[in-house]
């Protein structure tokens, strides 16, 4: 049986006490271990890795997560060097990360990578920087799993504020610009109703005008020091009042109201489903209708593990022991593959006029070269993965309207004559012409939700359109 150590961290969260007793509940920790409000993170980091375990894994937990499945038995079962959690986030989404399961020697190496010196990246994400670093050197890869965890739900005020000061300094590269803007895209729709909102958003804009975009890194670390006092005053100055303290009563009250949403840990015997479109014909619109009718499913996933098994010709992903299905053109080479691999799966071919489709390529594709220096080896992971699905789809690196109108052509034809003898397994729908949840819940046996199919890209579309006849005008 595998020993497993828990390195708990808080910083006076609201919902600290009620994480804690969660995780004592779904991970049954041999030692646990309290960082109790050491700042700023690289100190906690710095101090986490003088910890002397004698364990077989360790779980890193932040105080904001609620860990709503057991964990336990995943834990004494896994191999892998490193798990990153999918969570539920309040702000992003579904995204991974506030618990991270560690095997020990990875825990050991990183306790031996000198703290880098001057580095911004080790400024911002000291744990990640430090890992990295660890896991580079002995050709390890992280890997993910989908847990029932609740992320930034239920957070006092001025931790909101200092997250999303800190999340707009990290997303200073065109990657985590791109990711940061289409979440504030949807706290829009929300804003006048929740107050998270607007203090996240105002957090973004606080960190916008308080630090530099040419900051080094030690400008950086002061401000992120010193991130208790700025969000203390811009809420004093908005005359925000702090929410009061939460209770486990509270907790269940909210889970018995939500009873609906999506529990995204085991799925059981529920199907796999692929999103078989071609780039910019609704995939990320399908994906979250998915999320959204109980199906986690991952959009053009860019992790090492994927990228390795994809290109070695392997169809039983590590990815989809954790998801129930994927989206976007990482499925369009191997339908067919994953169509054998997973019997019983469910496949949606997303389609669009192809004039439309054709022009929004060209705005997609826009400044989005598959070649070029990577800022962080997931950057790198992820140009290999552009480099692999463009060849295989497009044939092609850049948009060339005609191979891509072929294209197009092509593959809608190969589908529906793949699957012309099996209309319950194949669904076509036209997202862009305002096809949804009537089409796409009777398909998989679900009902159709109360709230609205979700539409997305248009914003981030309008957003490249005008970059793009910038970049014209300018020349």
């Amino acid at each position: 049986m595998a020993k497993i150590d828990l390195v708990f961290r808080r910083i006076d969260e609201r919902t600290a006490d009620i994480s804690l007793e969660l995780a004592k509940r779904h991970i049954r920790p041999d030692n646990i271990y309290i960082m109790d409000d050491v700042r700023p993170f690289t100190r906690c980091v710095q101090e986490m890795l003088k910890i002397d375990h004698d364990c077989d894994y360790v779980v890193y937990l932040d105080a904001d997560c609620l860990i709503l499945e057991d964990m336990r038995s995943f834990i004494e079962d896994c191999d892998a060097a490193y798990v990153d959690a999918y969570v539920s986030d309040r702000f992003r989404g579904r995204i991974h990360c506030g618990v991270h399961v560690t095997r020990i020697d990875l825990v050991r190496a990183m306790a031996r990578v000198e703290a880098p010196v001057d580095d911004l990246k080790y400024a911002l994400r000291p744990e990640s920087r430090l890992r990295n670093l660890a896991m580079k050197p002995l050709r390890l890869s992280k890997q993910f799993r989908n847990f029932d965890i609740l992320h930034d739900h239920f957070q006092f005020y001025r931790h909101v504020f200092q997250k999303y000061a800190l999340r707009e300094l990290r997303s200073r590269t065109r990657v985590q610009f791109k990711r940061l803007s289409s979440a504030m895209s949807r706290w829009n729709e929300d804003a006048e109703a929740d107050m998270d909102f607007k203090v996240a958003a105002l957090a973004v804009d606080y960190a916008r005008r308080h630090v530099s975009k040419k900051a080094g890194a030690a400008e950086v670390h002061a401000f992120i020091a010193d991130l208790p006092r700025h969000a203390d005053m811009a809420l004093a100055e908005m005359g925000i009042v702090e929410k009061p303290d939460m209770t486990m009563e509270d907790l269940e009250a909210w889970l018995e109201k939500n009873d609906r949403r999506a529990a995204y840990g085991s799925s059981g015997d529920r199907p796999k489903v692929f999103g078989l479109g071609l780039s910019r014909t609704g995939t990320r619109s399908l994906t979250h209708a998915l999320q959204m009718l109980g199906w986690d499913c991952s959009h053009y996933p860019t992790d090492e593990d994927t990228y390795t098994e994809l290109s070695n010709g392997q169809y039983d992903l590590t990815l989809l022991k954790h998801h129930d299905g994927l989206t976007d053109i990482t499925c369009v080479p191997y339908y067919q593959q994953f169509d054998k691999q997973y019997p019983g799966s469910k496949f949606v071919l997303t389609v669009r006029d192809k004039d439309s489709w054709l022009n929004s390529c060209r705005n997609h594709w826009f400044n989005r070269p598959a070649f070029g220096e990577a800022e962080d080896p997931d950057q790198e992971v992820h140009f290999l993965v552009r480099q692999l699905l463009r060849a295989a789809v497009y044939g092609c690196y850049t948009f060339v309207p005609d191979r891509f109108s072929w294209v197009y052509d092509r593959h809608v034809a190969e589908v529906t004559a793949y699957f012309k003898d099996r209309p319950d397994d194949l669904l076509v729908i036209d997202i862009c012409a305002g096809d949804g949840f009537e089409k796409l819940a009777p398909f998989l046996g679900a009902a159709i939700p109360s709230e609205p199919f979700p539409h997305k890209g248009a914003l981030l579309t309008r957003r490249v359109e005008q970059a793009r006849a910038g970049a014209v005008a300018a020349e």
